[in-house]
């Protein structure tokens, strides 16, 4: 399993980053001692660190320097600042990406799962089968099946379904479905979710599953 270190005063983020890490199986770790940034970064030994310039004690650009003196552990930097100076000085200093906040957090997250597999192999411990009752979702082949029956999905109902499989047990709002599927959801009629749930439900009741995608009236929804 990946592990992550999280520098970021901003709790808020810092803690939806992790979430979202969490359900793609990434262990993290969110920095709360901004004096003991290498202190935990040694304990810890993460694979990857997130790192905001503007942070209490020292900035980014410091801690930065800090970690490249002594490893070479991939760092993302994630900033508000989103000057060509700012950038370069991130590359300069020995940073490997730069995300400017705010940011898409699925975008964040596809990012670092692209420098961890360019710069590890997580592949022996991470499983691309997602299967719950009766249904599996092949992450690397990108196809669903039912016992021996394989179903026909377009590119946002298996985005769909990949997202509440996920958080299966856990209702799923219809705000984070919308955020998740689309970049930019107010040019997205509320309808097209609806549409594509129904459709979605339809092919998985097809093949037997009745009730795999549960409505959860004025919350969103949930597949038990």
């Amino acid at each position: 399993m990946a592990k992550i270190m999280i520098v970021e005063d901003d709790q808020s983020i810092a803690k939806l980053i992790s979430e979202n890490l969490e359900k793609w199986q990434i262990d993290t770790h969110i920095i709360e001692d901004f004096n003991q940034v290498m202190e935990e970064f040694n304990d810890y030994k993460p694979d990857l660190v997130l790192l905001d310039i503007n942070l209490p004690v020292y900035d980014g650009y410091y801690w930065n320097q800090e970690i490249r003196k002594v490893s070479k552990t991939p760092i993302i930097i994630i900033s508000s600042r989103n000057s060509n100076m700012d950038q370069i000085m991130a590359m300069n200093m020995g940073a490997d990406d730069f995300v400017e906040k705010p940011f898409s957090v699925d975008i964040l997250v596809a990012k670092i799962n692209a420098l961890l597999r360019r710069t590890y192999d997580f592949t022996k411990n991470t499983s691309d089968i997602i299967e719950h009752n009766g249904l599996k979702l092949n992450l690397s082949s990108g196809t669903v099946e039912i016992g021996a029956d394989k179903i026909d999905l377009s590119k946002n109902e298996y985005k769909l379904l990949q997202r509440l499989l996920r958080d299966q047990g856990k209702i799923v709002t219809r705000e984070q479905l919308l955020n998740f599927m689309w970049d930019d959801e107010r040019f997205v009629d509320d309808n097209t979710l609806t549409v594509n749930i129904n459709r979605l439900r339809g092919k998985i009741e097809k093949f037997g599953l009745k009730n795999y995608i549960v409505t959860k009236v004025g919350q969103g929804y949930i597949i038990p």
